[in-house]
């Protein structure tokens, strides 16, 4: 037992290294912990091994439910075509050609066995992938693409996969029944979602104590899988829907604490959850390699390149047909192509075709596949299968990961801060109007003194001001934007306030003339108070 919390604590201790090194380098993290875990793993002593149930049940679900929070339920709406294109006809094109091409060129490989393989490395990791794209900037459409993406993709992979290993088992394959399969998986997946989310509505309604609604919170995506596993649906698309649908209402249904706490608690999650999974990518190196002694080296070679190579050619194919073909047929029909959603440009195709990086789900979806079928049976190259798959998540998340940003950087695609920043500018001065009408409306109040009517007004008047001062950038009222020395000053002046308080605050305490619960009370007002005042530009 000694021997495993040292272990633990040495893959926190990487993990922060890994993220220090990230921040210096500007390299992924992800990728930069997935070869500390291959370097690890030749290592002597313990290694964690990959279990596909603890994986998909305990991992996956918080890890996809953290990601829907912070997606945008409107804006995958807006963009359903592309996000379904992507998430339903890619991985089952993938699947399928993966399978044939193995098929093909693989001497002994069945099809069932190659669509599983196909399965399995068919749908890029959103965790995987926004790790790896976090830092490049993207515009907000090539975001919601891949959220969209990644967040409803494994449904479909995983119902193939199933489908797959049936077929393999029992020799045939039926179109329909697959087909049928999949639409009452993703449909009762959908609603099994929608009824956590619409339950947890309720509950965050009638709870107000942050510390509870931060325990809802993280029993969420294991109440959803769990509901979705039981009835036989898709427990990952339940935690998506889930997560979508919750964090749409967050703002609506829970108080600002509740919102500081919960959101704090999700990041350090999120922070070691990843951190332990890109470890783990890493040091399943070793059982992986092992299984192929059976296998001459020229099949090897074939079955990775073959698997390899649909995987990286069969996604910008994808892209650029899923942009040509309707306009295409819209020719044809003579009528003009649907404008519902803008075109993608070549530099965001080229960009959104490298963002395919694969993670943990698809390792712990090949590491399903049985080791025997009904009636004794092995299931066919289970081995190399395991080995295909895991060289293509070790290519995608080293390889797209450590060149994803600086290609995005040079073909340009990048969010314009200029446009976020003057809808800012916008809604700060719409929020400051919709204020002063609720103000007048209670202001006919006896209880509530002129004076500090007074000051609320002119707060908010100044806010209107400065919103319609602000140029067409919305540069002045943007945080990030640099400050005039004036400003900065006000800044400085701002913290050293707090900062003499919260020293004052100490100096009661050493004293032994406050205790420290009240201690705490009043240090968490300054902590509010402190977030509210953004740091100067040259600290």
């Amino acid at each position: 037992m000694t021997g495993w919390l040292v272990l633990i604590l040495a893959g926190v201790a990487v993990i922060v290294a890994a993220q220090l090194a990230a921040d210096r380098t500007g390299l992924p993290a992800a990728a930069l912990l997935t070869m500390a875990g291959l370097v690890y793993a030749v290592l002597p002593g313990p290694n964690l091994t990959l279990d596909p149930d603890v994986i998909l049940t305990f991992v996956i679900p918080p890890l996809i439910y953290s990601a829907a929070l912070n997606s945008s339920l409107l804006a995958i709406r807006r963009n359903l075509r592309a996000v379904v294109s992507l998430s339903i006809g890619l991985v089952l094109a993938t699947a399928l050609a993966v399978g044939a091409g193995l098929a093909a060129f693989v001497p002994g490989a069945g099809l069932a066995a190659g669509v599983a393989l196909g399965a399995a490395v068919a749908p890029p990791d959103p965790v995987a992938a926004l790790a790896v794209g976090g830092r490049a900037g993207l515009p907000p459409r090539l975001t919601t693409l891949i959220e969209g993406e990644g967040l409803l993709n494994d449904a479909t992979a995983l119902t193939i996969l199933s489908v797959a290993v049936t077929a393999a088992a029992s020799g045939g394959f039926s179109p329909g029944g697959a087909v049928l399969r999949f639409v009452l998986a993703a449909a009762g997946g959908l609603l099994c979602g929608a009824a956590v989310a619409v339950a947890v509505r309720a509950l965050r309604s009638a709870v107000r104590d942050p510390l509870l609604v931060n325990c809802i919170s993280l029993a969420t995506p294991f109440g959803a899988y769990l509901l979705g596993e039981e009835l036989s649906v898709s427990g990952v698309l339940a935690v998506a829907v889930a997560g979508l649908m919750v964090g749409h209402d967050t703002p609506r249904f829970t108080s600002g604490a509740s919102r500081l706490q919960v959101s704090a608690v999700w990041r350090l999650a999120d922070f070691l959850l990843q951190g332990f999974v890109f470890l783990l990518i890493g040091q399943q190196i070793a059982p992986v390699l092992r299984g192929l002694r059976a296998y001459p080296a020229g099949t090897i070679a074939v079955a990775a390149a073959v698997s390899l190579g649909i995987v990286l050619a069969i996604r910008p194919a994808w892209l650029a047909a899923s942009q040509l073909l309707p306009r295409a047929w819209h020719a044809r029909l003579g009528g003009p192509a649907p404008r519902r959603e803008r075109r993608l440009s070549g530099r965001e195709l080229a960009v959104l075709s490298w963002a395919g990086t694969r993670g943990v789900i698809s390792l712990a979806a090949i590491f399903t596949l049985p080791l025997t079928l009904p009636g004794g049976r092995a299931f066919p190259d289970r081995d190399l299968l395991l080995f295909c798959a895991y060289l293509v998540v070790v290519v995608t998340l080293v390889g797209q990961g450590t060149t994803f940003a600086p290609l995005a950087r040079a073909l340009g695609v990048r969010a314009d801060p200029a446009e976020a920043a003057a809808a800012r500018r916008e809604v700060r001065a719409a929020t400051a109007r919709a204020a002063l009408v609720q103000l007048d409306q209670i202001a006919a109040d006896p209880d509530l003194p002129a004076p500090a009517l007074e000051a609320i007004r002119g707060t908010l008047e100044h806010q209107a001001r400065r919103a319609a001062r602000a140029g067409p950038d919305g540069e002045t009222q943007d945080a990030a934007a640099p400050d005039p020395p004036a400003r900065q000053a006000i800044r400085r002046a701002r913290r050293a306030v707090i900062d003499a308080q919260r020293e004052e605050l100490l100096r009661w305490r050493d004293a032994g003339r406050l205790p420290d619960a009240s201690l705490r009370i009043l240090e968490r007002e300054l902590d509010h108070s402190e977030r509210s005042y953004p740091a100067p530009a040259d600290q």
